[in-house]
């Protein structure tokens, strides 16, 4: 868990983004949150509780419900646990200003194994750029792959990647039809606004 690069982009005396780590008690399955942010650029960022910390990458596009479309995923900084709940507007000049949206949050479970089907921990997972989950989201549900990419031009990024199961739908586009938080049920321009 390293969040110094998250801190050192941050000034919390302009942001209200939060600065700590709020840890759920043990027992509990890991959390996962998607946020739709309209910074310099629209995109949506996705985020795994692993190892105590919110792995996060942004994903410009979206995901997907179609197993046969890979979206690009760019690894950004570790952020707090506090960060899931997180929505609202970050001022203008700031690291990533811009509003942020819940737009799907809830639980996974951990689907990879090894050659024998043994379970492969979220760490380590994560470390060898292979990890496989099944979202329990509000808007999302079922498998996904996202997979670190080791050669090429486009290597130290990633791909996410719906699994082919009977939640899969190509036929389903969320991210064109889904324009209001999960949690408040506010548009972009409401939490921009600040509107209750």
């Amino acid at each position: 868990m390293n969040q110094d690069e998250y801190q050192a982009k941050r000034d919390f005396k302009r942001t209200n983004e939060p600065q700590g780590n709020t840890l759920k008690k043990d027992g509990h399955p890991p959390i996962f949150v998607i946020q739709k942010h309209d910074a310099s650029t629209l995109h949506y960022d996705f985020r795994l509780e692993i190892g105590g910390t919110l792995k996060s990458w942004a994903v410009p596009k979206g995901p997907s419900n179609d197993p046969a479309i890979k979206r690009m995923a760019i690894p950004t900084e570790d952020h707090p646990m506090d960060y899931a709940w997180f929505e609202g507007p970050i001022p203008e000049g700031e690291y990533g200003g811009g509003t942020v949206m819940i737009w799907d949050k809830g639980s996974f479970d951990n689907l990879k194994t090894d050659k024998e089907g043994n379970k492969i921990s979220l760490e380590d997972s994560y470390e060898q750029g292979n990890v496989e989950i099944f979202l329990k989201g509000e808007r999302l549900r079922g498998g996904y792959a996202i997979i670190k990419m080791k050669s090429g031009r486009m290597a130290g990024n990633w791909l996410l990647t719906k699994m082919k199961d009977e939640h899969a739908n190509p036929d389903f586009d969320p991210v064109k039809t889904a324009n209001r938080s999960v949690v408040s049920g506010k548009t972009m321009e409401e939490i921009a606004k600040g509107m209750n």
